[in-house]
């Protein structure tokens, strides 16, 4: 399912992990959350080998060092946005203030503080996913990882939450994981990463990964709508860069030409 595979992440770093359907994203999810074992190799997290952890204290070590946020939002519609933050830091049995101090300060943060009495089928998906990931910020996770978080949404709800993620990384110091299939949300990651039937293709800065056209529409993935319009126009005679990945870089560039 996943072969061979190697990388490293940083602390505070943003990576993207980007492959078609059926390319072994998600079971390298479950592997680095423990939801699946592995059969070889490694997973090294905050200096510890989570392969070698023990089924009694894996839960601990997930809980206190990784945070996940998915699609479908995970929330319970049977409590309202403040009762499903809150959910996590009851069952770690912090205490009653503490939790509403955390749940207030990373509602204000995060721009939801006056949904936090309704219930997630009153309130948009943006702010569902918002709701969502405050529950998992106020654990106070060193790594989150996203799968496909905004896949759901609008595209509005969408730039509302991509805002929200890149924040949290660049302000805390997060280090956050991005599973996508939205070209346009891995442009202003650290690096990406690409994989094709278990194996790591492709791994870059989002410029050096995203000027392999050929190879990413091979495997079924397509490129930023910017890198796209670059390399049309090249085609047709114009001097223009061909690693133009966002408007605003396309705009500079038409620009000056």
């Amino acid at each position: 399912a996943i072969d061979n595979i190697s990388f490293t992440v940083n602390e505070g770093e943003f990576v993207a992990i980007m492959g078609a359907s059926g390319s072994g994203k998600t079971t390298l999810l479950n592997c680095i959350s423990t939801i699946d074992t592995v059969t070889a190799g490694k997973i090294i997290i905050n200096n510890k080998d989570i392969t070698e952890i023990k089924d009694r204290d894996i839960a601990s070590f997930r809980r206190n060092n990784l945070g996940f946020v998915f699609q479908d939002f995970n929330l319970l519609d049977t409590l309202n946005c403040y009762e499903n933050i809150a959910l996590a830091l009851t069952i770690s049995r912090v205490n009653h203030k503490e939790i509403d101090n955390r749940v207030k300060k990373v509602a204000n943060k995060l721009g939801i503080l006056e949904v936090l009495n309704k219930y997630p089928y009153e309130v948009s998906g943006g702010q569902k996913q918002r709701v969502a990931i405050a529950g998992i910020i106020a654990m106070k996770p060193k790594c989150i990882i996203f799968d496909e978080a905004t896949a759901m949404l609008d595209p509005s709800g969408r730039k509302e939450v991509m805002k929200t993620i890149k924040r949290l990384n660049k302000e805390e110091n997060i280090t956050t994981l991005h599973i996508t299939h939205f070209m346009e949300e891995a442009v202003d990651a650290d690096r990406v990463i690409v994989m094709e039937k278990g194996k790591k293709l492709l791994e870059g800065t989002p410029k050096e990964v995203f000027s392999k056209i050929d190879t990413l529409k091979n495997i079924g993935l397509d490129v930023p709508c910017m890198t796209e319009l670059s390399n049309l126009l090249k085609s047709e005679g114009l001097d223009i860069r061909d690693d133009i990945l966002t408007v605003d870089e396309m705009v500079m560039e038409l620009c000056q030409l």
